[in-house]
C-alpha cells in the first residue's frame, strides 16, 4: 500500500451497489463487472491535481483489465452493505484440477472513480481439509465485512478476496503442492486461481497487487506459495501455520518435498540481496493459547534476512481458530501487508 488516499477511504461510504441480476438471494446469478473505463478527465489546475493525475496514471499503467472469458457466478452470501460473495466452478487449465472458488469485491470496486484502476487481491485459505468448502466464504467470520471496515478506518486496502477450495478431497492434506502422482494443487493455487482472477477482475500487473492469507494448513500453503514464487506474490498473513510440509503423500518423494519446504525456500531467498523488486512480507500470527509459538519465533530468527521481511502478531488469549486470526488482522497484520502493496487509485 503505497498510500491510503483520502478519496479511497471515503469511497467505502458509497451506497449499496447493484451486483446481482434480479433477486439477490443465495443461488441467484451475480455479476462482478465493474464500471466501464472512463475517458481521460480534463487537466487540473493545481499542484494537487497534477499529483493526483500522476498517481492515477501510474495505477492505470499497472492495471490489467479483465481478460476473459467471464465466469458464471451465483450468490453464496450477501453482506450488510449489499456486496456479494459469489461462487463458481473453475476448471484449471494448467493443473487439470476442477474445484470451486468463492469471490468478493468491495464497494470501491464498483465506484466509477476506480474504473481505470486495478485492485489488490487477497487469496484467503482455510485450515482443516478445506474441502468441499472454504470457510472464509461464510459471513460468520466477518472477514469481508471487516476488510470493508478496516478500509474505512485506513487500516487496510480494499482487497478483492478470492477463496479457492484448498484440497481435492477430505482424506488428505496436499500441502498446496504438486505432489507426484497427485492432483497438482500447487499449480492450481499459484497459476490457475490467479489466471481466473485476472480473467474476471481488474488487477495489477505486478506482485505488488497479490497476497495470501490463511490459517493453519492454509497458512502453510500461503507461506510456501509466497516464498516459492516471490516474483508473483508479495505478502502473506500466515496464522498458526506449519512451517514444513507434512502430507503423508510425500512418501518416496523427498526431493520434491524439500522443494516445497518453507524453511528451505526462506533460507535460499534470504541468501540473496534485498530489493523493492524481491522483498517479501511474511506476517505471522499466533494466539497465546495455542502451541507453535517457539517454532514461529525460531523461523523468524533464522530466516529474517535479505528479501525476507517478517512480523509476528501475538494474539492475547487467542486460540487456534479463524475468529482469533481475524482479531489479529485487525490488531496490525492487515495494515502491515497493506502498507507494502499497491492501492487502487481514483481518476481525478
Amino acid at each position: 500500500m503505497k498510500s491510503l488516499p483520502k478519496s479511497l477511504v471515503a469511497a467505502v461510504a458509497l451506497g449499496s451497489v447493484v451486483l446481482a441480476a434480479g433477486c439477490s438471494s443465495e443461488g441467484e446469478p451475480v455479476s462482478f463487472d465493474g464500471p466501464s473505463a472512463q475517458a481521460p478527465a480534463a487537466a487540473g489546475g493545481g499542484r494537487q491535481d497534477a499529483r493526483a493525475d500522476a498517481r492515477a496514471a501510474e495505477a492505470a499503467a499497472r492495471t490489467v483489465m479483465p481478460t476473459g472469458p467471464k465466469a458464471e457466478f451465483t450468490t453464496q452470501n450477501t453482506l450488510d452493505d449489499g456486496t456479494k460473495i459469489g461462487v463458481t466452478t473453475l476448471h484449471g487449465k494448467k493443473s487439470g484440477f476442477t474445484g470451486r472458488v468463492w469471490v468478493w469485491a468491495p464497494q470501491q470496486y464498483f465506484d466509477p472513480k476506480y474504473a481505470d484502476s486495478g485492485f489488490p487481491v487477497l487469496i484467503a485459505l482455510p485450515g482443516g481439509n478445506g474441502y468441499p468448502n472454504n470457510y472464509w466464504m461464510g459471513t460468520d467470520l466477518k472477514l469481508q465485512s471487516s476488510i470493508s471496515e478496516w478500509a474505512k478506518e485506513g487500516k487496510s486496502l480494499p482487497f478483492v478476496v478470492v477463496m479457492p477450495v484448498l484440497n481435492p478431497d477430505n482424506k488428505h492434506y496436499y500441502d498446496g503442492s504438486d505432489i507426484p502422482g497427485q492432483p497438482k494443487m500447487g499449480t492450481w493455487m499459484t497459476e490457475d486461481v490467479p489466471d481466473f482472477v485476472r480473467a474476471n477482475f481488474r488487477t495489477f500487473n505486478s506482485r505488488d497487487g497479490w497476497a495470501f492469507m490463511g490459517s493453519s494448513s492454509g497458512g502453510f500453503v500461503g507461506l510456501k506459495s509466497v516464498l516459492k514464487h516471490p516474483d508473483k506474490f508479495k505478502a502473506v498473513i500466515a496464522s498458526g501455520p506449519d512451517t514444513v510440509p507434512d502430507s503423508p503423500l510425500w512418501a518416496g518423494h523427498e526431493k520434491e518435498r524439500q522443494a516445497n519446504n518453507p524453511e528451505k525456500l526462506a533460507q535460499s531467498l534470504g541468501a540473496k540481496p534485498g530489493s523493492k523488486d524481491s522483498d517479501v512480507y511474511l506476517a505471522f500470527q499466533i494466539g497465546t493459547m495455542e502451541s507453535g509459538m517457539k517454532n514461529l519465533k525460531t523461523f523468524i530468527r533464522d530466516y529474517t534476512k535479505g528479501p525476507v521481511k517478517t512480523r509476528l502478531q501475538v494474539i492475547q488469549d487467542g486460540e487456534h481458530n479463524a475468529k482469533t486470526y481475524v482479531k489479529g488482522m485487525a490488531d496490525g497484520s492487515i495494515q502491515w501487508i497493506s502498507e507494502h502493496m499497491q492501492a487502487p487509485v481514483p481518476s481525478s
